[in-house]
């Protein structure tokens, strides 16, 4: 019975999983965990990001996260590198297909692009107050680094053309243009849970909201007559 008892003792040692060790990996549990920690991260922020809370959202545990990504640093990247940076290159596509297309044209596909992009993504808007508008901001420095020179930079040198060209109004700074035209569409966004209780806006759709920010953009864009 001795000799019994050593060789099934091993055995079991063998059968035991290792902590957050799946026993198979089941479709689209990456997947599930990134998006449930992006949309934590826009709720809650970075600097205060449970992955208790992540686990609980994704319908996992907290070690099957450390398991998969390899702890709270390594989930973040992937969601930046995965989920955000593939979301906010997006909005570099009407740059590129607008050609020599003239500014109020520019800005009415830019406005467009976002939409749609907040549509397929509405976790963008919360994030980009969080983490990028306000003080200390986790992505602050990445977005910068990375998309300057890319979107907001690419905007403004356009729009300076534009003023030289005549078809701009020469009242408006080309940089200061670009953060009107994208405070003009984010903040909005950001804000609807405000301003549609505020002001009782349930019949103000997305198609409403988007038509009133260009509607605004065009008129500041137009060259004095």
């Amino acid at each position: 019975m001795v000799t019994t008892a050593r060789k099934s003792a091993p055995s079991r040692r063998k059968m035991r999983r290792r902590p957050g060790r799946p026993a198979g990996e089941a479709p689209g549990l990456r997947n599930r965990v990134l998006d449930a920690a992006l949309e934590h991260y826009a709720d809650h922020g970075i600097a205060r990001a449970s992955m208790r809370a992540v686990a609980a959202a994704a319908g996992v545990t907290p070690a099957l996260i450390g398991y998969y990504f390899g702890g709270r640093d390594a989930l973040l990247q992937a969601v930046v590198e995965e989920r955000l940076l593939p979301a906010i290159s997006a909005l570099r596509e009407p740059l590129a297909a607008s050609g020599n297309a003239d500014a109020l044209n520019l800005v009415a596909a830019f406005v467009r692009a976002v939409h749609e992009l907040v549509r397929s993504h509405p976790w963008l808007p919360r994030l980009w107050v969080r983490e990028f508008l306000l003080e200390g901001g986790a992505l602050r420095d990445m977005i910068l680094t990375r998309f300057a020179s890319q979107i907001p930079q690419a905007l403004a040198a356009r729009f300076a053309v534009a003023r030289k060209q005549g078809t701009l109004n020469p009242a408006l700074d080309p940089r200061l243009l670009v953060v009107s035209v994208i405070g003009l569409t984010l903040f909005p966004l950001a804000a609807q849970p405000i301003w549609r209780r505020a002001f009782d806006a349930s019949d103000i759709d997305d198609a409403a909201l988007q038509r009133h920010t260009q509607a605004l953009l065009q008129q500041a864009l137009e060259p004095s007559r």
